[in-house]
C-alpha cells in the first residue's frame, strides 16, 4: 500500500490479562467452546485436471477467460467462527475471489515456536474458501504491511545482534525466511489450484518498489517459493502505478506476473499501459491488486471515509473495460489484542492505528452490508459478473447488555518488585527483556536536590508515563503521576521534590502502541532506547519488570506477584486517580449476540472479555470510542469484564456494552474524514 501512504499525511494500536486470582474474581483459563476453530480435512481424491494460466493479456481457468473480481479480508482480523459469515457476504457482494496476506508474527510469535491454530488456522480458512467456491491470491510475505505490527515481522527478529538488515539479502535474514517459508509453504502447497486447491496466484513480498530494489533478495524469494510451490503457480508483485516503484520491485520475463495499485479515482488505464512494460508480451492482464475501498484511521485523527457513488464508478471504470480488481478492503475486521501497526513519516512523527480495522470497507467490522458502498459496489459488480449474485444475507444482531459496574482489583504498582524484575546498568528494549508487546515498567532510585529536577528521555518508545514515590517506610505510600513523555512530541517532564526521608524511587511505564508497518522506520524497537537524564546526567541501576499480558491467540498468563497488603484497597465510584489499576466487572447475557464496549469517559487503556484481549481503547484521544466484541466471545449467563486503565477511570467505574459502533470520540475539532 505504498502509492496511498504517499498521497495523504494520516495521523496514526490480545490479550488477555491474565487471572490474578489474589486479584480479581477468577477467569475461566479457556477459551468459550464457540471458540474452537473451524477443522481443516484433507482431501485426496482425484480431481480433472485444473489450470490458471496467463495468456494474450488476459486470466484464464480451466481454459476460459476469467475476470478476478477479488477481495481482501484477512482471516486473522476475524474469528473462526466468523469465517464463513464474511465470506458468505463477500460472495454476495460478488466476489469471485480472497486475498490474504499471511503474518509472519501471528504464526511464530516466538522463534521456533510455530502456531497454526485458532485463528492463526490458516489451512481451514483456505479449504473454507474453497468450499465456498472463492479462489484465493495468497500473499504470504515475508513483510506484508497490511496495518499490522511490524508488517507482519516477528519482534524476535530486533533481538539478533548484530541487527539484521530485514527486506533485504542479508544472508542472516535469509536464513530465517528460509526457514518460515519452508514450513508455511509445504502446509499450503496442496491447496494450489492446478493441486484441486483454491490458490490460483502467490505474492512475492509486498510493494517492495516502494522501498528498495535488491534484486537478489527478490531472486531469492521466486526461487524458493518455487522450489517449495513448483512452476505452475503464478507468482506475483505488487506495486504503486509509477515507473519507479515498478523498476525497482519488479522482476523483468515471465517468471513473475507485475500487478500494480494506485490511488482509487485515478484513470487506471495509463497505468495498466505502463504495468505492460513490466510483463512478458501477452503477460499483462489489467490488474489492480490494491483497489482501494477506503482507508486506515489512527488514533487522534477523525474517522476516513470514502464517498459509495465514486468508488463504484472508479471499479466500473476499470470492469467496463475487462480489468480486473482486488477490493482493499472487502471487509476490513479488527486489529484484536497487540497487534495493531503504526506509520512515521518521521522519526517522530509516530501515529498508530485503531483497535477498529473497519477501513469504511462494504462489508464494516461487525459484517454490516447494508451501507451504501456495499450496494454502490455490489450493483455495478452484478453487471460484469459472470455468474448471477447470491442474494445479500441480513446483518447479525448486536445488542447492548447494559452497565457493567467495575471494581478495582489491583493497582499495577502493587506488583512485587523484588521478583522476575530484569537488572541493569542501563535501561534496555522491550524486545531484550522478552516483552515483544504490551508494557515494560522501568524502576530506579535517585536523591532528590532543591526544588526539583528535569527529567528527559531522547529516545522512547512509545509513550512513558512517569512516576514517583519515597522508599521509606514511613512515608511508603502510592507512587505520583508526574508527567507523560510521548515519542511523537518527546519533551522532559519537572520532577518535584518530594521531601523523602531517602531517595526517591522513580518508575516509568513505557507502552509499546504497535510497530511500524512501513516505510524507512520499520526497524521499531520498544521501550526506552537511550539512557535517560536527570538533570543532564544518566540515571543508572535500572530494574525492567514485564507485564505479562497475553496477546492475540496466546493462552491467558498468571506470572505477577502483587502485595497483598496493598492490593486489597479498593476504589469506589467517584474516586478518581490518575494510576494504572485493573478493573473487573460481571455482566449476564441471556441470548449472545454481538455487542460494543463503549468505553465513553474512561481514559486509556486495554480491554479483555472473558481471556480474550479486545484491543486497546483511548477514547480521550479518539477518534474510536467503543471496542467490537464478536458473539463468539460470549457465552449464555455471566461474563467478565477485565481492563487495564492507565490514567483515570471514568467516575462511577462503569463500561456500557452498547449496540453499534462509535468513531466520534476525541478532540472537538475531529470531525468526518471525507477522502
Amino acid at each position: 500500500m505504498a502509492k496511498r501512504r504517499n498521497l495523504k499525511k494520516t495521523s496514526t494500536i490480545v490479550i488477555f490479562l491474565l487471572a490474578f486470582t489474589t486479584v480479581f474474581a477468577p477467569l475461566p483459563s479457556t477459551l468459550p467452546n464457540s471458540l474452537k476453530p473451524y477443522k481443516h480435512h484433507h482431501h485426496h481424491q482425484l480431481v480433472p485436471a485444473r489450470k490458471f494460466e496467463i495468456a494474450n493479456d488476459m486470466f484464464w481457468k480451466d481454459s476460459e477467460p476469467f475476470r478476478i473480481i477479488g477481495g481482501d479480508l484477512h482471516y486473522f482480523r476475524t474469528l473462526p467462527q466468523y469465517w464463513e459469515d464474511r465470506l458468505l457476504r463477500a460472495k454476495a457482494l460478488g466476489l469471485n475471489a480472497i486475498q490474504t496476506y499471511v503474518p509472519w508474527n501471528l504464526h511464530e510469535p516466538k522463534e521456533g515456536q510455530l502456531d497454526f491454530d485458532g485463528i492463526a488456522d490458516i489451512l481451514s480458512f483456505l479449504e473454507l474458501c474453497h468450499k465456498l467456491d472463492l479462489l484465493v491470491m495468497l500473499r504470504p510475505g515475508p513483510y506484508i504491511c497490511a496495518e499490522w505490527d511490524f508488517g507482519g515481522f516477528p519482534a524476535w527478529l530486533l533481538t539478533k545482534e548484530p541487527a539484521i538488515t530485514l527486506r533485504s539479502s542479508d544472508p542472516r535474514y535469509l536464513a530465517l525466511v528460509d526457514s518460515w517459508w519452508g514450513v508455511l509453504l509445504p502446509k499450503i502447497a496442496h491447496l494450489l489450484y492446478h493441486k484441486g486447491g483454491p490458490i490460483i496466484m502467490v505474492q512475492i513480498e509486498n510493494e517492495f518498489g516502494s522501498y528498495g530494489d535488491d534484486k537478489d533478495y527478490l531472486h531469492h524469494l521466486i526461487n524458493l517459493a518455487r522450489s517449495h510451490l513448483g512452476d505452475d503457480i503464478i507468482l506475483y508483485t505488487t506495486d504503486g502505478g509509477t515507473t519507479y516503484t515498478l523498476t525497482r520491485g519488479t522482476i523483468q520475463g515471465d517468471a513473475v506476473f507485475s500487478a500494480v495499485d494506485f490511488s482509487t479515482g485515478e484513470d487506471p488505464w495509463p497505468i495498466f499501459k505502463m504495468q505492460k512494460l513490466f510483463n512478458a508480451p501477452g503477460k499483462s492482464p489489467p490488474l489492480s491488486a490494491e483497489f482501494y475501498t477506503g482507508w486506515l484511521t489512527h488514533w487522534g485523527e477523525s474517522i476516513a471515509k470514502t464517498d459509495a457513488t465514486s468508488t463504484a464508478s472508479s471499479l466500473e471504470n476499470i470492469l467496463s473495460k475487462n480489468g480486473s480488481a482486488v477490493l482493499y478492503m472487502a471487509h476490513g475486521g479488527t486489529n484484536f489484542g497487540f497487534y495493531s501497526g503504526a506509520n512515521a513519516a518521521e522519526e517522530s512523527q509516530y501515529d498508530a492505528d485503531l483497535t477498529s480495522y473497519d477501513y469504511d470497507a462494504p462489508i464494516s467490522e461487525s459484517g454490516d452490508v447494508d451501507g451504501a458502498k456495499f450496494n454502490a459496489l455490489r450493483g455495478v459488480i452484478a453487471k460484469y459478473s459472470a455468474t448471477s449474485l447470491p442474494p445479500v444475507p441480513l446483518n447479525n444482531k448486536k445488542t447492548g447488555y447494559g452497565h457493567i459496574q467495575l471494581e478495582k482489583t489491583s493497582a499495577l504498582f502493587d506488583i512485587d518488585l523484588s521478583t522476575k524484575a530484569i537488572e541493569s546498568e542501563n535501561p534496555i528494549s522491550m524486545e531484550a527483556a522478552g516483552q515483544m508487546f504490551g508494557f515494560l515498567l522501568y524502576a530506579s532510585e535517585y536523591t532528590a536536590k532543591g526544588k526539583g529536577s528535569t527529567l528527559s528521555i531522547p529516545k522512547v518508545h512509545d509513550r512513558a508515563q512517569v512516576y514517583v514515590t519515597c522508599l521509606s517506610e514511613d512515608k511508603r505510600g502510592k507512587p505520583h503521576y508526574v508527567g507523560t513523555i510521548n515519542r511523537w512530541s518527546n519533551k522532559p517532564v519537572y520532577l518535584p521534590n518530594a521531601e523523602c526521608s531517602s531517595t526517591t524511587r522513580l518508575f516509568i511505564l513505557v507502552e509499546n502502541m504497535g510497530r511500524i508497518n512501513y516505510g524507512q522506520y520499520l526497524f521499531d524497537s520498544k521501550g526506552i532506547l537511550s539512557a535517560v537524564y536527570l538533570d543532564g546526567k544518566p540515571l543508572l541501576k535500572w530494574k525492567m519488570l514485564p507485564i505479562p499480558l497475553s496477546n492475540l491467540n496466546e493462552a491467558p498468563k498468571n506470572n505477577l506477584s502483587f502485595n497483598n497488603s496493598v492490593s486489597a484497597r479498593k476504589t469506589r465510584p467517584g474516586v478518581s486517580i490518575k494510576e494504572p489499576a485493573f478493573y473487573s466487572g460481571n455482566f449476564i447475557v441471556d441470548k449472545v449476540t454481538d455487542t460494543y464496549m463503549s468505553f465513553n469517559g474512561w481514559g486509556k487503556g486495554v480491554a479483555f472479555v472473558n481471556n480474550f484481549n479486545i484491543g486497546r481503547y483511548w477514547p480521550s484521544f479518539g477518534p474510536q470510542c467503543n471496542l467490537y466484541v464478536p458473539a463468539p466471545v460470549l457465552r449464555p449467563g455471566n461474563n467478565v469484564l477485565v481492563i487495564l486503565e492507565l490514567e483515570s477511570p471514568e467516575p462511577k467505574l462503569v463500561v456500557n456494552s452498547v449496540d453499534r459502533s462509535d468513531f466520534t470520540c476525541g478532540s472537538n475539532l475531529l470531525k468526518l474524514r471525507q477522502l
